[in-house]
């Protein structure tokens, strides 16, 4: 597939190889015109995700981890139809498959770490409780003699 834009960069220096991508073209469904029965412009890309070489390992784990209710032995796939034209859905559909590799192989994001109450703050709500309840107690009618 000449022309394509450029080769298609997960992160950093990985790159989608074109040859490990699977190409389909359908017919797409919807309004159209005389136009629209003649031309394949839906576009479903393929890529095999269990035995590619192209990512480093830990992310290939981490992917088909995440990916898992996504993959179909293995393959995970890609579709798009939204523009009237094959080549922008298929830039549509780089996009997307680009976009959800990035995302599945991120590393997970750092363990939070629960902030530590101040003493003094702990101190000072205790005795605007003590207070308060001070305050309520001198308004029952127990004391009024």
């Amino acid at each position: 597939m000449d022309g394509m834009s450029g080769p298609h960069v997960i992160r950093g220096s990985v790159s989608l190889p074109e040859a490990e991508l699977v190409w389909r073209f359908s017919r797409s469904s919807g309004p159209g015109g005389q136009h629209v029965n003649t031309t394949d412009t839906a576009v479903e890309l393929r890529f095999d995700l269990a035995r590619t070489d192209a990512l480093p390992e830990v992310w290939k784990r981490r992917a088909l981890e995440r990916l898992a209710g996504r993959l179909t032995d293995g393959v995970v796939t890609v579709r798009a139809s939204e523009h009237r034209s094959q080549w922008r859905n298929r830039e549509t559909a780089a996009v997307r498959l680009t976009a959800l590799l990035a995302e599945a192989t991120a590393p997970p994001p750092k363990p939070r770490r629960p902030t530590r109450i101040p003493r003094g703050i702990n101190e000072r709500r205790l005795r605007e409780k003590k207070q308060r309840s001070e305050t309520k107690r001198g308004r029952s009618p127990k004391n009024w003699d």
